[in-house]
C-alpha cells in the first residue's frame, strides 16, 4: 500500500563533469586568445606577402626565402619564450606572485640576449645563399630586407616573453590587443615605405621592424604602469641565477625548435632549387598554412600552461585529461583546415598571385600540405603538454629524429629522385610529422601512467 505525501522529492544530484569535459572549456578559453594573438605575428608575414606581391615574382620569392630562414631563428627563440611561460605558470599555480615577477624578468633578459644573437647569426648567413643554390635574381634582391627582418627578431622575442605573462594570469586578450597593434601599424607603414617612399622590398622589412618595435614599447609600458600587474613586477636578488636556470631548462627546447625550424627552412631551400616560381608558390602556401597552424600552436601553448598550473598546484591527476581534451579539439580543427585547403586552394592562390604558373603550383602544393594537418596538430599539442611538465630532453630527441633522419631525406627522395618536385618534398615532410605524432603522445602517456609518476626532465 502506497502512502501519499505532499513532501517534495529531493532533486536528483547533478553529476560532476568528467575530468575530460572539465578541461575542454578552460583549454578553449585560453587557446582562443593565444591563437588569435599568434595569428598577429603570422599576419605580419601575410601582410608583407600581399603587399609585396604586386612588385613581381622575384620580390615575392625573396620574401619566401627570408621567411624560410627566419623560421629557424624564431623557432629556436620559441624555446626561450616557452620555458619562461612554463616557469611563470608553475609559480602562478603555486600562488607565488613574487616568483612570477622574478621569472618574468629573467625571461625578458634571456629573450633580449637570444634575439640579438639570432639576429647576428641570420645576417651572417646572407653570403651563403648562393652556395645553397638559391636563384641569383632572388639573392640580388634580398640583402637589405634580410637584414631588417633579422633585427626584428629582437623585439618580437621580448614581446612574446611578456605576452606569456598575460596568458598565464588570465588576461590573454591584453596580449592579443597588443599583438594586433603591430599588424594594424604594419599596413600603413608598408604602404608608406614600399610605395610612397619607393623603397620596394626593403620598405616591407623596415615597416615590420618599426611595427614590432612600437608594439613592444607599448607592452612594456602596460606591464610597468598597470596597477593590476604591480604584484608581478617583483624584483628579487639572483636574476643571473634565474637566467641561467631558464637557459638550462630551455636549451633542449631551443635545440628542438631549431631542428624543427631548420627542417622547415631546408624545405624552402630545396624548393628554391626548383626556381623562383616554385619558391613564390611555396611562399603563398606557407603564408596560408601558417595562418591555419596558429590554432594548434595556441592549443599547444594552452596545454603547456594548463599542465604547468596543474604541476605547480600538485594536481597531477589532471594531466591526462588535459592532453585528451586538447587532442580532441585540435584534431577537429585540423580536419576542418584540411577540407578548406582541399576545396579552396586554387581560389586562395588566385587571390595572392596573378602569375598562372605560380597559381597552378600553389594549388597543387595546398593538396600536399592538407595531408599533414592532423599529424602536425597532434605532435605540436603533445609537445606543448610535455613542456608544461618541464620534460624537454627526450621530446627534443624525438622531434629531431622525426624531422632530420626521416622527413628531410624522404622529401629529397620524393622531390628529386622520384621527381615529384615541390609536392614530393612536402609529402616526405609529412612522413616525419606522422612519426612525431605517434611518439610524443606515447611519451606523455608513459610519464603520466601514475599520478605519483615522474615529474619530467
Amino acid at each position: 500500500m502506497m502512502v501519499q505525501t505532499d513532501k517534495p522529492m529531493p532533486p536528483l544530484p547533478h553529476p560532476e563533469p568528467s575530468p575530460l569535459r572539465a578541461e575542454i572549456g578552460p583549454l578553449v578559453s585560453l587557446s582562443l586568445p593565444m591563437m588569435v594573438g599568434l595569428s598577429a605575428a603570422t599576419l605580419m608575414g601575410v601582410v608583407d606577402t600581399v603587399m609585396v606581391a604586386p612588385l613581381g615574382t622575384v620580390p615575392l620569392a625573396a620574401v619566401g626565402i627570408a621567411s624560410a630562414v627566419v623560421i629557424v631563428f624564431l623557432a629556436s627563440l620559441w624555446g626561450i619564450i616557452t620555458i619562461t611561460s612554463v616557469r611563470v605558470a608553475q609559480a602562478h599555480g603555486a600562488g607565488d606572485a613574487g616568483a612570477v615577477g622574478a621569472e618574468l624578468r629573467a625571461g625578458l633578459v634571456l629573450g633580449a640576449l637570444g634575439g640579438m644573437v639570432a639576429a647576428v647569426l641570420m645576417v651572417g648567413l646572407l653570403p651563403f645563399l648562393g652556395a645553397i643554390g638559391q636563384p641569383p635574381e632572388v639573392i640580388a634582391a634580398v640583402p637589405l630586407y634580410w637584414g631588417l627582418v633579422a633585427v626584428t627578431l629582437v623585439p618580437t622575442t621580448v614581446f612574446f616573453v611578456l605576452k606569456g605573462l598575460f596568458d598565464t594570469i588570465g588576461r590573454p586578450w591584453t596580449g592579443v590587443g597588443l599583438g594586433y597593434l603591430g599588424v594594424v601599424l604594419n599596413i600603413p607603414l608598408n604602404q608608406l615605405f614600399i610605395y610612397e617612399a619607393g623603397l620596394g622590398l626593403s620598405g616591407a622589412g623596415l615597416a615590420s621592424l618599426l611595427a614590432q618595435a612600437i608594439t613592444l614599447a607599448v607592452a612594456l609600458l602596460v606591464w610597468s604602469r598597470a596597477r593590476s600587474l604591480a604584484a608581478f613586477r617583483h624584483k628579487s636578488p639572483g636574476l643571473a641565477a634565474r637566467v641561467r636556470a631558464q637557459w638550462r631548462d630551455g636549451a633542449p627546447l631551443v635545440l628542438g625548435y631549431a631542428g624543427e625550424g631548420g627542417s622547415y627552412a631546408l624545405i624552402g631551400v630545396m624548393i628554391g632549387w626548383l626556381g623562383a616560381t616554385a619558391l613564390a608558390a611555396n611562399q603563398i602556401v606557407h603564408a596560408v598554412a601558417g595562418m591555419a597552424y596558429v590554432f594548434p600552436l595556441g592549443m599547444a601553448g594552452a596545454a603547456s600552461i594548463r599542465v604547468g598550473l596543474a604541476v605547480g598546484a600538485e594536481e597531477r591527476a589532471r594531466l591526462r585529461p588535459i592532453l585528451k581534451a586538447a587532442l580532441m579539439i585540435v584534431t577537429g580543427w585540423m580536419l576542418a583546415v584540411m577540407a578548406v585547403l582541399l576545396i579552396g586552394g586554387h581560389a586562395i592562390a588566385n587571390l595572392l598571385s596573378d602569375d598562372p604558373e605560380v597559381v597552378a603550383l600553389a594549388t597543387t602544393l595546398f593538396l600536399a600540405v592538407a595531408a599533414m594537418q592532423v599529424s602536425d596538430g597532434v605532435q605540436s599539442t603533445s609537445l606543448g603538454a610535455l613542456r608544461g611538465m618541464l620534460d624537454t630532453r627526450q621530446p627534443t630527441l624525438i622531434s629531431l629524429i622525426a624531422y632530420w633522419p626521416i622527413a628531410l631525406p624522404a622529401g629529397y627522395v620524393l622531390g628529386f629522385v622520384v621527381e615529384l618536385g615541390a609536392v614530393g618534398v612536402w609529402i616526405g615532410f609529412c612522413l616525419g610529422l606522422s612519426v612525431a605524432a605517434v611518439a610524443l603522445p606515447w611519451r606523455f602517456w608513459r610519464l603520466t601512467r601514475a599520478v605519483d609518476g615522474p615529474k619530467g626532465h
